[in-house]
């Protein structure tokens, strides 16, 4: 027998092919994932996909390793040692939910309010929180807290949408783009490729950030501003914005709040509140009449610079007041330039640019469109500069507020819903006001009032009881942190051990890492989930975790519920909740699986939403079963093809039924819904029509058609709020006026922060780290090969990743005698920690940094105790404390935004003093059993299939030998 010496130069990756969607990360881009005999043979990208086109990143390749990881959970687990060792067994299905449903039960029929339920980077919130309101406890949220809440809160308060999920650079029109905080993690694959589009066309690109990589490394200008002054930069463009009169006056009256006219007399009861008619619609001063009218009444033109004296009080308009604040000259450049670590001239260049591409390159696009007040208009103006920021400036205690000051920014440029500018994807926009409220009123045996989170409008929305003791175990929405519309996850476990506000029984995770990467206080975090009482008793009793992999969480858990992996399963990816839509198209999607969960020879795993879906049933929880006590989903798939959130509106809009067929939209449930989006490739778009693509928030045509499809139920037209008024009721409570008043430890604090206009306050470590002992601000990125610790056990990304050095700027690390191979001691007002250290010449000088997530705790995740992620591998988290240190009035408060709530990762202050090297990094907790054994040295991947093939090869090659003479 003779071999064919040709080799196949395109070998077909498998024998079949199933679509579904990415879970490396957030983008949720389309994935072919293609099969020999049943197994995971090779993933690429789908290049039908909206999200994508067939780009795909290490990560979402690496997904293979994921799907086969060796930390992959093989059934449900009972702790049978002391939390935090991983000392357990295996249980049944049965067991395990038995135990949760009577501890659950219990609480259900006594006191709701002692679940605690948190999840982490799941992306299935709408879901999530309808289990949890129909369990009836008021504690319950998801990540967004502890990573980007400053971020979407501001842009929802301000213009009804965000960066990222909400809205997204006109790639093909902007002349100019420019960056503030932004690594490579979150929507990194439509990024690429739309930095891509700007450097074939030759448009500018502008990144602003301490550290230049990735995408800051491709700009054509770095500005490497001190962190936390962000905000500081961007109001001094402002200032030289609206001193050269370069700002788009014709967009501010017509499309936002700054013609409106405030209260601005100091002794009136009412100071800094909008003027309304007895209807409440807000007024303006119509320039033709002279006359006070509703901003929306046909026919009328704002007037930017309406007085107006009414009942002994003096108004004045809201740009009246902005001119005032950001025309002084504490926000020129050469007052800004040194506290930011910039030269004045730079500030002054990029406000030239900013105007030059807004105003000299503006041009007009052909659109027919009516506008909310019935006029006609036959275009658009583009004005091709857009912007993109992330956490770089969210994580940080000023972070609401200087997000805030970046959509002011691009309004008073005009560049929002216009070509060439910001553009909201649908559903998106959607102000505060189409938002539910938060609620927090838990009966026994009773469904929440309402949902969990929403968008306070003032002190009466707050979650507080009559003391105004917060009613969440976090704390969100109570006076210390009023609009924290995702939750403070980060401070659940610490006010739990505390019982503060009040004492919890049951704290139920999901895919949350909290006692290792997730946390701040790494160290306490785990102390914390150990502590027991004088009679030995857990102070937090019952910890129930879901997740797929042996996590360092994992081992604190009573009760294990094991998950599937992203291919194993049911998603959807909603319009309800976190859709995949762009400018000119919704789009939602699903997972599905495209593999059968196996883990022989153990129990097996569950997909979570399942997994819930069947505890629902258990607990007889409204919503899950029916008047007769019957499960009304058999699990997650049938729950997403039949349930109603309103009628006629479910988890997915697309094939749906309507009275002629299949529609999308709104229509009745399908059963047949799921094998549609398998056969469609796992999405569905769902075109804007042509003329309601720009100016959506004002866009008759677009408010339509949003109607249509499910997003609200009647128009929602708004004026975009540079002058955000429920800050100042807050404002206003803390000065002591009005029906609310705020605590006394906290009306200075809010007095100052809580500005209905955006300012810039310094972070608020800076109050307490000197900056002379700690000169130095400390930071993360997530690299672009990981996107959380999930990464750090796949072993393609691990050799890309395997450690992570702390980068120190050049001066810092000259003049700290540091050499090749050398560690430092990094020390905080929290705590210390030893660990390797390496130069890097494009840096802000007072800043350090490294890769976020990759170090593990020894034992988990089944790595080898001595693998260099546990070794040499580290988190700063140890030294960032979730509160700050008392002050003079003993009080501790969160290290959070005091608005948002946002943990402020990046409020980190350091000093880097160079130590003998250590036998690993500190600190260094003691190793974790594996639950599941651990990997192999030599990991081997080959399907069966090509196993069989090389058997067959090698039998035909021996005979082959045997033959020869």
């Amino acid at each position: 027998m003779t071999r064919d010496p040709r080799p196949d130069l395109s070998p077909r990756p498998g024998d079949e092919t199933r679509k579904t969607t990415c879970y490396m990360c957030a983008c949720r881009c389309g994935i072919d994932v293609h099969l020999k005999a049943g197994e995971v043979a090779y993933i690429e990208g789908n290049r039908d996909h909206p999200v994508n086109r067939g780009v795909l990143c290490a990560k979402g390749s690496a997904g293979i390793m994921q799907h086969t990881s060796p930390a992959r959970l093989k059934g449900p687990l009972i702790r049978t040692g002391p939390r935090g060792t991983g000392e357990m067994r295996e249980a049944t299905w049965d067991e395990a939910l038995g135990i949760v449903t009577e501890r659950l039960g219990r609480l259900r029929h006594e006191a709701p309010e002692k679940l605690a339920f948190f999840t982490g980077r799941d992306q299935s919130q709408s879901f999530t929180g309808f289990w949890a309101q129909a369990f009836g406890t008021p504690n319950y949220a998801a990540h967004g807290g502890f990573c980007s809440v400053n971020m979407a809160a501001a842009g929802i308060y301000t213009m009804g949408g965000a960066f990222w999920e909400f809205g997204s650079p006109d790639w093909e029109r902007t002349e100019l783009f420019m960056l503030f905080g932004v690594a490579e993690d979150h929507d990194s694959n439509p990024i690429k490729m739309g930095l891509a589009r700007l450097k074939e066309r030759g448009a500018r690109i502008i990144a602003v950030n301490p550290i230049r990589t990735g995408y800051n490394a491709i700009a054509d200008d770095w500005v490497g501003v001190t962190p936390g002054t962000d905000g500081l930069l961007i109001l001094s463009l402002v200032h030289c914005l609206m001193r050269a009169g370069r700002i788009d006056l014709d967009y501010l009256a017509r499309w936002t709040n700054a013609p409106m006219l405030l209260d601005a007399d100091a002794k009136s009861d009412n100071h800094g509140l909008i003027l309304r008619d007895e209807a409440g619609r807000p007024l303006v001063m119509d320039r033709a009449t002279g006359k006070a009218m509703p901003f929306d009444a046909p026919g009328v033109r704002p007037d930017l610079n309406g007085r107006l004296r009414r009942a002994g009080w003096t108004h004045r308009t809201v740009f009246h007041a902005m001119a005032e604040r950001y025309l002084d000259p504490g926000y020129a450049p050469e007052a800004i330039g040194p506290r930011i670590g910039l030269p004045p001239a730079r500030i002054h260049a990029i406000a030239a640019e900013l105007a030059h591409a807004a105003f000299d390159k503006a041009f007009e696009v052909a659109q027919d469109w009516t506008d909310f007040r019935g006029e006609r208009h036959e275009t658009v103006t583009a004005r091709p500069v857009s912007f993109h920021a992330m956490r770089g400036i969210s994580a940080h205690s000023n972070g609401f507020q200087t997000a805030r000051a970046l959509h002011m920014l691009q309004i008073l440029l005009g560049a929002v819903e216009r070509p060439g500018g910001f553009r909201f994807k649908p559903p998106y926009p959607k102000p505060p006001e189409a938002h539910p409220r938060p609620h927090a009123s838990a009966q026994p045996d009773r469904p929440l009032d309402g949902p969990h989170l929403g968008f306070p409008q003032g002190p009466a929305d707050l979650l507080v009881d009559e003391a105004g003791r917060p009613l969440r175990i976090d704390k969100a929405f109570s006076w210390e942190n009023p609009l924290s519309v995702h939750g403070l996850m980060h401070m659940v476990i610490s006010n739990a051990h505390a019982g503060d506000p009040y004492p919890i029984d049951t704290l139920f995770l999901y895919m949350a890492n909290m006692a290792w990467n997730s946390s701040m206080n790494t160290s306490g975090v785990m102390e914390m989930l150990a502590d027991t009482d004088e009679d030995g008793a857990y102070r937090i009793p019952f910890v129930v975790v879901s997740d797929s992999y042996s996590s360092e969480m994992v081992a604190y858990a009573d009760v294990v519920l094991p998950d599937t992996t992203y291919l194993e399963r049911h998603d959807c990816i909603s319009l309800l909740d976190r859709p995949i839509s762009e400018p000119d198209a919704a789009a939602d999607a699903i997972r599905w699986p495209v593999v059968t969960p196996k883990r022989p020879g153990h129990e097996g795993v569950r997909g979570f939403q399942s997994v819930l879906i069947d505890l629902g049933a258990r607990l007889k929880l409204p919503g899950f079963v029916d008047d007769a006590g019957k499960p009304l989903y058999a699990d997650y798939a049938d729950y997403i093809q039949t349930h109603e959130r309103r009628p006629g509106i479910g988890p997915l809009a697309g094939f749906r039924l309507g009275e002629d067929g299949l529609t999308d939209g709104r229509g009745a449930p399908n059963e047949a819904q799921l094998d549609s989006y398998i056969r469609a490739g796992g999405f569905r778009v769902f075109e804007v029509p042509e003329g309601a693509r720009y100016m959506k928030p004002w866009n008759r045509a677009y408010q339509d058609w949003a109607v249509s499809m499910g997003f609200y139920d009647t128009p929602q037209p708004y004026l975009f709020q540079l002058y955000v008024e429920p800050l100042r009721r807050f404002q206003l409570a803390a000065e002591g006026r009005g029906p609310h008043r705020a605590p006394e430890h906290l009306r200075a604090r809010m007095a100052l922060t809580h500005d209905p206009l955006p300012i810039w306050y310094a972070p608020l470590e800076d109050g307490h780290a000197d900056p002379v002992g700690y000169p130095l601000h400390a930071l993360t990125q997530r690299p672009a090969a990981m996107y959380h610790s999930w990464g750090g056990q796949n072993a393609w990304l691990r050799q890309i990743h395997g450690d992570n050095p702390l980068f120190l700027p050049i001066p810092v690390w000259e003049d700290g005698g540091f050499a090749p191979g050398d560690w430092a001691r990094v020390s905080s007002i929290h705590g210390e920690i030893a660990v390797p250290v390496a130069p890097m010449a494009a840096l802000n000088p007072e800043t350090v940094w490294t890769w976020n997530a990759i170090g593990k705790r020894r034992g988990a995740w089944a790595l080898d105790p001595r693998a260099p992620e546990a070794v040499k591998g580290f988190l700063l988290n140890h030294l960032i404390h979730e509160l700050l240190p008392p002050k003079g009035d003993g009080l501790r408060w969160a290290n959070s935004d005091p608005i948002t709530g946002q943990a402020a990762w990046f409020d980190l202050r350091v000093k880097v003093e160079r130590v003998r090297r250590p036998a690993m990094s500190y600190p260094a907790p003691p190793a974790q059993r594996s639950p599941v054994g651990r990997a192999p040295k030599l990991l081997r991947r080959q399907t069966r299939a090509a196993a069989s093939a090389s058997a067959a090869a090698d039998a035909d090659a021996d005979a082959e030998k045997d033959e020869t003479p």
